[in-house]
């Protein structure tokens, strides 16, 4: 089978020129035509090469999950912060490492940790996989940095990741 023939590549060239056909707003011959063509001269590139596993829907619905829990929990939390009289905040910056295969998720974790009110992603080492996270409270800094860990683990459970070392 050709590489241009397999299951995944040509899902990933239709759903790419869907995406093109969304950016214009219109599904029309030409659209169609320039995202295919468009579609496969990415892929042929190796733009994005996909790693090791595969998408698993179920386990991204529960990383979805449990980053909408975590926007109600910390948006109360932040409401609560907000309305009563007294400031019991301790802010702090915090270095969490993520796991080298987890770096192949990192754009994502940012989002899933600066999403939630009370906590903000405010730099990022890619080589490293350090995320320097804001805190409202310094006390949470040990159940923050498992949380990060717990999402990251949950991003390389659902969407595929390169082969690295762990180092």
């Amino acid at each position: 089978m050709s590489d241009l023939a397999k299951p995944r590549r040509l899902t990933t060239i239709a759903v790419l020129t869907m995406v093109w056909c969304g950016l214009w707003g219109q599904v029309s011959t030409a659209n169609l035509l320039a995202g295919f063509a468009i579609a496969v001269a990415i892929t042929a590139s190796g733009v994005g090469t996909a790693g090791s596993g595969r998408i698993r829907p179920w386990l991204l619905v529960r990383l979805a999950g449990v980053v909408s829990v975590d926007l109600v929990k910390s948006t109360i939390n932040v409401a609560t912060e907000i309305i009563t009289p007294t400031d019991s905040t301790d802010e702090s910056i915090i270095a969490v490492q993520v796991p080298a295969a987890s770096r192949d998720h990192l754009l994502l974790l940012v989002i899933a940790v600066t999403v939630t009110p009370g906590t903000a992603v405010v730099d990022t080492d890619p080589e490293t996989g350090t995320l320097y996270l804001h805190l409202l409270h310094a006390k949470r800094q040990a159940e923050t940095v498992d949380h990060v860990h717990q999402l990251a683990e949950l991003a390389c459970a659902a969407l595929p990741t390169n082969d690295r070392a762990i180092s």
